[in-house]
């Protein structure tokens, strides 16, 4: 993967708080290398007033565009690409997320420019839940670290989506398995095979509770931005989770995403309490279980859950993207 760092002309500016220290997009943006890279890029791409060149984050398909480029340029990913109304999700965010696990795990950064998938001597072993079409932490878990991969999804439809992504990136086929979770009630069970151990566990729940309230989130989200771009005329920061998930064309989804990715009954808290009960039953077989939590006020009672069911470890890390800060809380049995 390539580790060049942006031209002063070209680089977009860098996140008023940290991305990890690891991440190659901490820096910002090269555009030209990215176009470079992704020629298609170039139709999105403009000189803002302030002399900077940018996309514009509320235009679905300049975001998928600048995705493509970045997993292009920076990975070695070829045509990756989403569904309409798939998630569309921010590259920088979910880098941040795999080198904050491999910390946990006690896992350097491979110093060779990439990883060989072929003959990759990894044994670290990481199981994404819900995967979503675009199987961004497989993805990017393969190719900076060469782990062996395995992303379960209730969508079908979005497991033949990643499943395209990798048929037309070989070396992938060494280290991506997907599998398909045909009980809506379950999390792990189906999934995880008898026998079968996995070093961590990676989630990013659905945030909302209902469609309604995944609509509403979605339309504040777009006024936002077109406050924003009206005060400043066009965005030219590096992106974060609030700029970066794309609007469909659709109005009634306006940042992308399909139900199981955006809402479930009882939202975030809900879904974390049913990863972490399901994760008792898997405590032998799984050395760290993570998720996102997305909304602060679901850290305290997940802890108080994670600790009566007897975990051994519990931590909370958080990750600073842009103005907004998330937490992985991580816990283990073993």
């Amino acid at each position: 993967m390539s580790t060049s760092q942006p031209s002063k002309k070209h680089q977009a500016k860098p996140n008023h708080k940290p991305l990890h220290p690891r991440n190659l997009h901490k820096n910002g943006y090269d555009f030209t290398a990215l176009i470079t890279s992704y020629p298609p890029l170039k139709g999105y791409v403009k000189e803002n007033l302030h002399g900077n060149i940018s996309i514009d984050f509320a235009e679905p398909q300049a975001v998928k565009a600048l995705n493509s480029a970045l997993l292009k340029h920076h990975y070695n990913i070829n045509d990756w690409d989403i569904p309409p109304g798939a998630l569309c999700p921010p590259i920088p965010g979910r880098v941040d997320y795999i080198h904050y696990i491999a910390e946990l795990l006690g896992i350097e950064l491979p110093t060779a420019d990439s990883v060989d998938l072929a003959n990759s001597q990894s044994k670290v072993r990481l199981l994404d839940i819900g995967t979503g079409a675009n199987g961004i932490y497989p993805l990017l878990a393969c190719k900076i670290y060469g782990w062996h991969c395995v992303g379960s999804d209730i969508n079908s439809e979005s497991i033949d989506n990643v499943a395209s992504v990798i048929a037309h990136n070989s070396k992938l086929k060494n280290c991506f398995e997907l599998r398909t979770q045909s009980d809506k009630n379950h999390i792990f069970y189906g999934i995880i095979q008898s026998g079968e151990i996995f070093d961590v566990s990676v989630c990013n729940p659905p945030f909302h509770a209902s469609q309604e309230e995944a609509l509403k989130g979605s339309q504040r989200k777009v006024a936002n931005l077109a406050r924003n771009r009206s005060a400043k005329k066009s965005i030219n920061v590096t992106q974060n989770d609030d700029q970066q998930k794309s609007i469909t064309s659709d109005s009634t989804l306006n940042f992308g995403g399909q139900d199981a990715e955006l809402w479930c009954k009882g939202g975030e808290r809900m879904f974390l309490k049913k990863l972490i009960k399901e994760s008792q039953a898997f405590a032998t077989q799984c050395r760290w279980f993570t998720s996102l939590v997305s909304k602060i006020d679901n850290v305290k009672p997940a802890k108080k859950l994670i600790q009566k069911l007897g975990a051994t470890d519990i931590r909370e890390i958080e990750m600073k993207q842009g103005n907004k800060i998330t937490r992985v809380l991580a816990w283990t049995f073993i």
